[in-house]
């Protein structure tokens, strides 16, 4: 009897050990495709749920999203295109694509073309930035672990050209290029999400023109300086020569908190130190997690819209948030 109870305790065990690790480990990628999608509507602040203002930002509405499998999910990188539709990029190189909630369209998943690894990692996409040109329709990714800039056909149908830059060789391999802007003159700016060497500031990288093109120098090297304890995650472009980005923290006592950063970009040079001025918190009770994506949408009207979104990590004690913002004029 005695064997038996024992026996009975250690299957219990690893059934609840095994039930953990299937939350625990990632999914499969989505399958290219239609993909089912809600997004239930929520409050800003729990506390007051009446609430439509965020530090200078104008709350317009937030969502969860969650897909029919444990496959959705995982989002770090978020664009807008002219027609509205949401594009949103995964960590296992997968786009979601769907219409903005309340509005129609179509929702589907499309992994991006296959890379050749390095050697000795067979998983090679760790797809954690992304910018889009609206003219053309192409698709910039950064990727961690690869350290590498591509770019995409419109229709992400193939990879049309990739860089490794040696400025990003001593990034490490999991923080480092997290956040991708294209800025309004064509330039693009890249920068680390971990800390490079003793230097308390992230390295910001800003190339004069498209950083896979072979023609493109070698970019100029400069420091953002996050808020303390946060880590930046992605960077957005607003015009005037002003850029917000969004910076993460997570703690055992706090959870997951983030602060959008304003950073003035007019006068950049080598070496400069580029500070950021908080604009907004999200920090309980206002809705928290691990937020990871910025997006810039210009409405009809002129106004500037601000998308942001979280990464989920496939974990059960995560979400993926969509929230809504409109930026002042004085931005």
């Amino acid at each position: 009897m005695r064997l038996l109870i024992v026996s009975l305790i250690l299957a219990l065990a690893l059934a609840a050990f095994g039930a953990v690790w299937e939350t625990l480990k990632k999914p499969e990628p989505l399958a290219d495709g239609p993909i089912s999608l809600t997004a239930l509507p929520l409050v800003l602040d729990s506390s007051a749920p009446a609430r439509t203002t965020l530090g200078q930002l104008h709350f317009l509405g937030a969502w969860e999203l969650a897909g029919k499998n444990r496959s959705f999910g995982g989002l770090s990188a978020l664009q807008i295109r002219p027609d509205g539709t949401i594009w949103s990029l995964n960590d296992t190189a997968t786009m979601v694509a769907f219409p903005q909630p309340g509005a129609p369209g179509e929702t589907w998943a499309k992994r991006l073309p296959e890379q050749k690894p390095p050697p000795g990692r067979k998983a090679p996409e760790d797809s954690e930035s992304m910018v889009l040109d609206p003219v053309t329709g192409r698709i910039w990714v950064g990727f961690e672990l690869l350290q590498r800039i591509c770019r995409y056909a419109p229709d992400l149908g193939r990879v049309e050209r990739c860089r490794d830059w040696p400025e990003m060789r001593k990034w490490r391999p999991t923080a480092s290029i997290e956040s991708m802007a294209h800025l309004p003159d064509g330039r693009f700016l890249v920068i680390a999400e971990g800390v490079v060497g003793e230097n308390p500031g992230r390295d910001v990288l800003l190339f004069a023109g498209d950083p896979v093109e072979p023609a493109t120098p070698h970019p100029v090297r400069m420091h953002y300086l996050p808020p303390v304890g946060y880590d930046p995650t992605d960077a957005v472009a607003i015009g005037g020569g002003k850029l917000l980005v969004l910076n993460r923290r997570a703690t055992i006592y706090d959870g997951f908190t983030a602060i959008i950063t304003l950073v003035d970009i007019g006068a950049m040079k080598p070496g400069a130190i580029l500070p950021g001025k908080e604009v907004a918190r999200l920090a309980p009770p206002v809705l928290s997690d691990n937020f990871e994506g910025l997006a810039l949408e210009r409405g009809s009207n002129g106004q500037r819209i601000l998308w942001v979104i979280s990464d989920d990590n496939h974990l059960f004690f995560e979400r993926t948030l969509l929230l809504k913002f409109a930026l002042p004029t004085s931005f």
